[in-house]
């Protein structure tokens, strides 16, 4: 049985504070990592400190997304916003896409151009920004993905990942600027390859999460054991007919089929299915609405 998270009484300042810290980390971080760069001679550290860059506008993204998803249902949108938490943790995952490919295009094009000897050797100022980067966004990655559980959110959930790829990231920054500072310069560009491919990694992530919740995916066998399990539990219920999910952004959707002693009152049986209703979008914080329909039995 699934357990109701305990959430905070003003999600509004969860999401700014969330907000602010990503904002404000990333540009203080991705201008020392630039600085760092620049004048350590770290093509992989002025890789990582665009990356960083790249994540304040996704985390501007994912404030409008979650805030737009917030928004009330209306007479044109009677089922609610919570797709567009979908839709821009789509744009985020493009964005990082994007980013990625052009990072590691730079590392190939050094790589593949053969001038090792004319690779200027990354200074220490590089090594001590890379450290420096990995113990900061691994901390924002936490922090992050620990409101992202609590609010139920996609979008901060794929913000979190992606600050987990910059710290990942810069892992690779610190063994290229290393390996280039012991006599090996092209370990730099090498870094910057791998730096990408650990972007695209994560990218592709988001992106198969945000199309599953667009396309109302199931929520999976367990999810569904589960939930039969609590209905089948429900004083009065004989039997389930049918049961379908469907995720609707962040949230779940159900239609469900249950049976019912035929010799009960329409009265009594209402009751058996509002009683169903009520205990399972309590006990299931994640589902938005579950439609029953009573079969006799």
């Amino acid at each position: 049985m699934a357990v109701r998270s305990k959430k905070p009484h003003d999600e509004k300042i969860i999401i700014r504070n969330i907000s602010l810290v990503s904002i404000i980390g990333n540009c203080v971080l991705s201008a020392f990592k630039l600085f760092a760069g620049i004048f350590g001679s770290s093509g992989a550290m002025i890789s990582d400190a665009i990356h960083s860059l790249s994540d304040v506008a996704t985390t501007i993204i994912a404030l409008i997304g979650i805030n737009l998803s917030k928004q009330d249902a209306d007479k044109e949108h009677p089922y609610g916003h919570e797709r567009f938490e979908s839709i821009a943790s789509l744009i985020l995952g493009i964005l990082l896409l994007i980013t990625g490919l052009g990072i590691g295009k730079t590392g190939l094009e050094h790589i593949l151009s053969g001038q090792y000897a004319q690779l200027e050797a990354p200074k220490a100022i590089a090594l001590i920004a890379a450290i420096a980067s990995i113990v900061t966004k691994e901390a924002m990655y936490w922090y992050t993905r620990h409101y992202a559980k609590i609010l139920n959110s996609s979008v901060f959930m794929a913000d979190a990942w992606h600050h987990r790829s910059d710290a990942m990231s810069s892992v690779g920054s610190l063994i290229g600027i290393a390996g280039a500072m012991m006599g090996f310069p092209v370990m730099d560009s090498i870094a910057s390859v791998v730096i990408c491919i650990f972007i695209i990694k994560v990218a592709f992530d988001i992106l198969k999460n945000a199309v599953k919740n667009m396309l109302d995916t199931s929520c999976g066998e367990d999810y569904e054991k589960n939930l039969r399990e609590y209905i089948l539990k429900q004083e009065g219920v004989a039997g389930i007919d049918m049961l379908h999910t469907r995720m609707f952004g962040s949230k779940v959707y159900i239609d469900l089929e249950i049976s019912v002693d035929a010799n009960k009152t329409f009265r009594e049986a209402h009751a058996i299915s509002e009683r169903v209703h009520d205990g399972v979008e309590k006990d299931f914080p994640d589902i938005k609405h579950i439609m029953i329909h009573v079969n006799p039995v």
